[in-house]
């Protein structure tokens, strides 16, 4: 086998940073625009899901930043080892 056969993984530089100024733009909208949230979401009925709704959002987008982070930082979850009996 010669070594150009080795799959090697591409460091998501532009998915971090994509992810990052995404993740920035919400929060600074969110901020600048929070009296109408909470304007909203206390009318109550469906409009009382508008919070949910925001949280969700922000985790995504932000939990995939942060995945992307530490992706680029090289810090990967552990694999778990079959254990032999």
């Amino acid at each position: 086998m010669s070594a150009n056969n080795q799959t090697t993984k591409k460091k998501p530089y532009g998915a971090a940073i994509l992810m990052g100024l995404v993740s920035a733009v919400l929060y600074s909208v969110l901020l600048m625009n929070q009296d109408i949230a909470n304007r909203y979401s206390g009318l109550g009925g469906l409009y009382a899901f508008l919070p949910i709704l925001i949280a969700f959002l922000f985790s995504y987008i932000h939990g995939s930043f942060t995945g992307h982070f530490w992706t680029l930082l090289g810090v990967e979850a552990s694999k778990k080892k079959k254990e032999v009996k």
